[in-house]
């Protein structure tokens, strides 16, 4: 299968294009600057039971994932080039769907159990007032120093020896490490994810999710199982991530996206934690706690001044997007 190239938008784009017979099952992965981690992801979905129809990599323009070799996959994989950040290149794979499409997006550093998409199938069939659902996240390497794939992959074939009994408990939102989201309602009322968070994007699925919420039923499915490496490597600076802790959820309280207490227990959360984790760099090495304390007093100060703005990061991010350790 050759690989094509077309301009898009002024961007090149990659891409063996997909032939769609009925309703596909897509993998969406937005990924930047980790060309290793998203290649042995990708490689790692030749594992289940029910291959995807089509996978859709987002690739930042600057930082290509040149790594992804596609010539020995068994199922076809589209290339996006396009802008960085995170809503862009989640907005870029929404626009590859056809009505009938059913979306699984996944971080780029999620493994899913060998009979995670083959339960999505069977879900979205069986319940078609269901418009998004998320697994079950066995292990999340984003707590802590994070998860290599091995350790990932150890931990999953530990927990998926044993069968789990499906039940869909109410989700608030989709945890966008991995949800899966129904593509008719999203092309049916043209919703996207919020451009003006941008980088790394900190809460973005829960402004889509409630955005999305009134046109069908939010799940988390027990069945679909996986590991959330948490990979550090080329995430969002320090200062720019602090600063979005703060200024994301004011934000979204304008628009009326988020409730003011969970608003309010975020950023006191995050603020916390930042502090403890500058007051005790050693115990947790391996975030910028200090840079995201920075960020935080410099949100809250923005807010006094009136001038909080999520875009704001876009004028002292110094560093290319996701290149530095957060």
């Amino acid at each position: 299968m050759a690989l094509t190239t077309t301009e898009t938008q002024g961007h090149k784009t990659l891409n063996y294009r997909a032939q769609s017979v009925g309703r596909r099952l897509v993998v969406g992965i937005p990924t930047a600057g980790r060309p290793g981690i998203v290649a042995e992801s990708v490689r790692f979905l030749s594992r289940q039971s029910r291959l995807p129809d089509l996978v859709l990599l987002s690739v930042s323009d600057v930082a290509p994932s040149d790594g992804v070799d596609t010539e020995d996959l068994p199922f076809r994989v589209e290339v996006l080039l396009g802008p960085a950040g995170l809503t862009r290149q989640r907005n870029r794979i929404l626009n590859e769907l056809a009505a009938d499409d059913v979306l699984m997006f996944l971080d780029d550093d999620f493994l899913m159990a060998a009979d995670y998409l083959h339960e999505v199938e069977r879900l979205f069939d069986e319940y078609p007032e269901i418009v998004l659902a998320t697994g079950t996240v066995i292990a999340d390497g984003i707590l802590g120093p994070g998860l290599s794939h091995l350790q990932g992959e150890k931990i999953l074939a530990e927990a998926t020896s044993r069968s789990a009994e499906l039940r869909l408990d109410p989700a608030y939102t989709g945890y966008a490490c991995n949800a899966a989201i129904r593509a008719a309602p999203v092309i049916a009322q043209g919703i996207r994810f919020d451009e003006k968070l941008p980088l790394y994007s900190w809460l973005e699925d829960v402004d889509f999710s409630a955005r999305f919420r009134p046109f069908g039923r939010f799940v988390r499915s027990t069945a679909m199982r996986g590991v959330h490496l948490g990979t550090k490597t080329g995430r969002t600076p320090g200062m720019s991530l602090g600063y979005s802790q703060i200024a994301n959820p004011v934000y979204m309280l304008r628009k009326g996206t988020i409730a003011w207490p969970r608003a309010r227990r975020l950023m006191i959360r995050n603020i916390g934690s930042n502090l403890l984790g500058t007051m005790r760099p050693r115990q947790r090495p391996w975030a910028y706690y200090r840079g995201r304390l920075i960020g935080n007093i410099k949100a809250l100060a923005d807010i006094c001044l009136g001038r909080c703005d999520p875009e704001r990061i876009l004028s002292f991010n110094r560093t290319p997007p996701y290149r530095k350790v957060c």
